[in-house]
């Protein structure tokens, strides 16, 4: 009797304040995309996101995300450049080691998702809206956990959160773009009750 009250009210206290989930760090990542020379995109990732989702779909002003993603793993497949995206001209990531992104509000835009929130990055924070491109339903781990997924994008200024480096081209352009394309390919976990 004791154990189905618990179960009870577990189911309760989850309608009210929708499903808790942890970032899967082993299976979630954030990419970016920028322009160089004018020319082609460089692309570039970034692993070890932790953090938290509460996601409530019959009531999104229960849903909330605090991630952080751990910006000294930034991976362009070019060691030199990685480590010119880590020194002060960048990231300077020996003062700023990681990035947050904390949601204020999540809502519906016809079909679409989007989630407003404030993106920590160098030290400077700006709000930034996220497209939840696709959000599975739950399944069911064969070790027995329960996840689901999610890709959401974005895009930034650069010079908004303060990374200003660049060097003007002999044809007039800029070596770096100043737009970056953003993607969180996330799993998430279950917290269990």
């Amino acid at each position: 009797m004791m154990k189905k009250a618990l179960l009870l009210q577990t189911a309760l206290v989850a309608g009210l304040f929708g499903q808790s989930y942890q970032i899967d760090t082993a299976h979630s990542g954030a990419s970016f995309s920028v322009k160089h020379m004018m020319v082609t995109n460089v692309s570039g990732r970034f692993s070890n996101v932790k953090g938290t989702v509460v996601y409530d779909e019959k009531n999104l002003d229960k849903s909330s995300i605090d991630a952080t993603v751990d910006v000294n793993t930034v991976n362009t497949n070019e060691a030199k450049r990685d480590g010119h995206l880590k020194s002060p001209d960048f990231f300077d990531t020996a003062k700023f080691p990681s990035m947050n992104f904390k949601s204020k509000k999540f809502y519906k835009a016809g079909n679409v998702l989007k989630v407003d929130g404030d993106l920590t990055l160098h030290g400077v924070t700006k709000p930034v809206t996220l497209t939840v491109e696709e959000l599975s339903g739950e399944v069911k781990h064969p070790m027995g956990s329960i996840v689901r997924g999610a890709v959401a994008k974005t895009k930034i200024n650069r010079k908004d959160f303060g990374l200003t480096w660049n060097k003007t081209l002999d044809s007039g352009g800029l070596m770096v773009g100043e737009e970056i394309s953003i993607t969180l390919e996330i799993e998430l976990s279950r917290k269990p009750a």
